[in-house]
């Protein structure tokens, strides 16, 4: 037999070995090893791309920016107290707290019937209004904040205020454009999907039985829906609830387009503070409340949900 025929079977009986060896490691090792493998990528490339530019801008906000422009020590806390000893910055974060609270009750209101038709229809008719929720999420944010801009335009041009002049329903134009309430309208139709789909998921989850068990035992629509089924869906909720009050209060393309200067919020402020003015720490300050606020939305939001576990549990 020549060399050539010789080498495969050495070759093979080391690659056996290798993987017994491997195998032999693996099941030797801690039962978090794989996992701690398998996200380090993940992981390396959220704290390279995410948090460390993150920690970076929340550094910039206790800062000093001297006259020149460059940014460094000392260490100063004076940009949040003029943050939130100016009238008009306090105004923009009460402005964005009104507008993502707003915003998200209507998409709970909304989404519920939604979620509820969705998970007890027939099967197509689940697939076309989930077709039709889920639509609007092809088509950018910019093109739908525009299309709303063309409807809710002041003017006699704008779509409803000429249909409202047409009909013969309003005498003059409305002002509907550069409002709160066109910010709340073109966020609610953004981040309408968000509340949706986490209630119908959780909605699904739901034993029919239990409600027609409560049926049985004599209680309304109403009051089924107040004890089984909001209870049982408020994993779902809370979960749109937090995504759609995180997304809307840092949002920067609807406000700026459908509120200009009578609804501004924190994400046009930074935007103004950093590529603007050119004040860094003050813009990072903004930053570091805005990913407070949503940070504390998020926890108080968690921590509901889980003493509402432990109460189950109990």
């Amino acid at each position: 037999m020549s060399a050539t025929q010789a080498d495969p079977r050495p070759q093979s009986r080391g690659a056996t070995g290798l993987r017994a060896g491997a195998a032999t490691l693996y099941a030797s090792a801690p039962g978090w090893v794989l996992p701690a493998l398998l996200l380090t990528p993940a992981l390396l490339f959220l704290a390279l791309f995410f948090v460390l530019p993150a920690v970076r801008l929340i550094g910039y906000s206790v800062l000093t920016q001297s006259p020149e422009g460059t940014v460094g020590l000392p260490l100063t806390l004076g940009h949040y107290q003029h943050f939130f000893g100016t009238p008009l910055y306090s105004r923009v974060l009460l402005v964005t707290l009104r507008i993502a609270l707003c915003t998200t009750l209507a998409a709970v209101l909304l989404a519920y019937p939604t979620a509820l038709v969705m998970t007890r229809s027939a099967p197509g008719v689940r697939r076309v209004i989930t077709m039709i929720v889920i639509a609007p999420l092809i088509v950018s944010v910019v093109v739908r904040t525009y299309g709303w801009q063309l409807i809710l335009a002041n003017g006699p041009t704008g779509i409803l205020n000429w249909l409202l002049l047409t009909t013969g329903l309003a005498r003059a134009p409305a002002r509907l454009l550069y409002t709160e309430a066109a910010v709340v309208v073109g966020s609610l139709h953004v981040f309408f999907p968000l509340m949706v789909l986490p209630l119908a998921s959780a909605l699904g989850k739901i034993d029919p039985r239990l409600e027609d068990a409560a049926r049985t035992l004599g209680a309304g629509t109403l009051r089924t829906f107040r004890r089984v089924t909001l209870p049982l869906s408020l994993p779902g909720l809370a979960v749109g609830c937090g995504l759609v009050f995180s997304l809307t209060a840092g949002s920067f393309v609807t406000p700026a387009i459908l509120g200009g200067s009578g609804a501004q919020m924190l994400g046009m402020l930074v935007d103004q503070q950093i590529l603007v003015v050119y004040d860094w720490p003050l813009g990072a300050t903004v930053a570091t409340v805005l990913v407070a606020i949503v940070l504390t939305v998020n926890a108080v939001s968690n921590r509901v949900l889980a003493r509402r576990d432990i109460g189950a549990a109990a």
